[in-house]
């Protein structure tokens, strides 16, 4: 995790982007870890005691999470099931941002296509947005759907907790 602390603190970044907590729609635990992980960097980052030789602290404003809600799964919901996938989705309510990003669509499927293995095979996702029409993947990757997760200076309001 110093490591991660380190790049923040080099890149002093605004906002930082992470899977969220239920490891973004296929419950992956690399991708659980890594939020895990991404959340206490984040926070050890703004803290001077916390892995002071890797500079001043730095605070990073906003804390995003990709998810998929409910209504966003689309055309991937069913085909996981098909495969005996399990669809880890959020409640639409914990999802705080919506993105199109069809300009970057082609970059996209050229990133997913990447994982060459994994398109090979039935059950990974990248096998399933590879086995669909192209219209249908697509409608299916155009759109981003982000839950943002308070960083930053506590509200002012904010009253002062007694015993």
């Amino acid at each position: 995790m110093g490591r991660l602390v380190a790049h923040l603190h080099a890149f002093k970044p605004i906002a930082v982007v992470t899977h969220d907590a239920v490891g973004q729609l296929t419950g992956h635990p690399d991708r659980v870890r890594t939020h895990q992980v991404t959340l206490l960097a984040v926070e050890a980052a703004g803290h001077a005691c916390l892995y002071p030789k890797v500079g001043p602290p730095w605070r990073v404003s906003d804390l995003y999470a990709a998810t998929h809600s409910r209504s966003g799964v689309g055309l991937l919901g069913p085909l996981m099931e098909r495969v005996g996938k399990s669809v880890l989705a959020v409640e639409e309510a914990y999802v705080t941002v919506r993105l199109d990003v069809t300009p970057w669509a082609a970059a996209k499927r050229r990133a997913v296509s990447a994982h060459r293995g994994e398109v090979a095979r039935e059950r990974p996702l990248p096998g399933i947005l590879a086995r669909l029409p192209e219209a249908d993947r697509h409608r299916t990757i155009c759109f981003e759907q982000f839950t943002r997760i308070g960083f930053g200076a506590a509200p002012a309001t904010m009253d002062r907790l007694t015993a």
